[in-house]
Parts: structure tokens; sequence; C-alpha cells
């Protein structure tokens, strides 16, 4: 689903086999190497839990991609390492589901589109 760029590589840690187990209580580290195919002045990170189906969307304490590493106006052609964490709160409950992350642009197309199995534990 990624329009506007390509993704190089996708780092989630620590997360040494899938599905990721995440505890509660703990954050982790997103680490995403892309190139864009277009211009844009700025970016904004969604993050969802996919199940059944739905998108939930799950909060991350900074959306805006201009402050997770990349260096913005987001030019075309470039490489980019978008650097993000993901809190996991003590009060989600203890599911398997798919984590869906999307970097948007100005136009709200999509930069990347990931989705990783995860397994929340106490």
């Amino acid at each position: 689903g990624s329009k506007d760029g390509s993704i190089q590589e996708v780092n989630v840690s620590p997360c040494p086999t899938q599905p990721c187990q995440l505890h509660k209580g703990t954050s982790y580290s997103i680490n995403v190497t892309f190139s864009s195919k277009i211009e844009s002045q700025g970016s904004q990170a969604k993050v969802y839990g996919e199940m059944l189906h739905v998108d939930i969307p799950f909060p991350i304490p900074e959306p805006d991609g201009c402050k997770s590493g990349i260096q913005c106006p987001i030019q075309k052609g470039r490489s980019y390492s978008y650097l993000n964490k993901l809190p996991v709160k003590s009060e989600y409950p203890s599911i398997k589901l798919i984590v869906k992350w999307v970097l948007v642009d100005d136009q709200d197309q999509m930069l990347f589109c990931w989705k990783i199995p995860v397994q929340i534990t106490s």
C-alpha cells in the first residue's frame, strides 16, 4: 500500500521472533528506512491495531514524522530513516493482533505502510 515511497527495511526492537512478544509497560523501538517518490513538506504517522479486519487507532507519543528522524521537507528520490517508539500500555488487553504503521505525506497519501503480527503479554 506504499504509494509515494518504498520501504527498504523495517526493524522492530526487541523482536527476535514473530509474532513479536510485546510486554505491557514496555516501549519498543521502530526504525523504518524508506525512499520517497514525491516531495512533501511534512509527514504524519498513523498506527492501528488490526483485529477482525477492523483498524483500531493506536496512539503514539509523537505522530510528526519530521520530529522522528526524517529531515523535512521530504525530497523526491532521497532515503530516510524514520525512528519512533511503540509504547505498550499496561491497560492493553493480552491479545494477538496485527500492528499496522502508516506514514502519510501532505496529501494524505502513503509514504509507507507495513504490518507486523504481535502478541501483547503481561
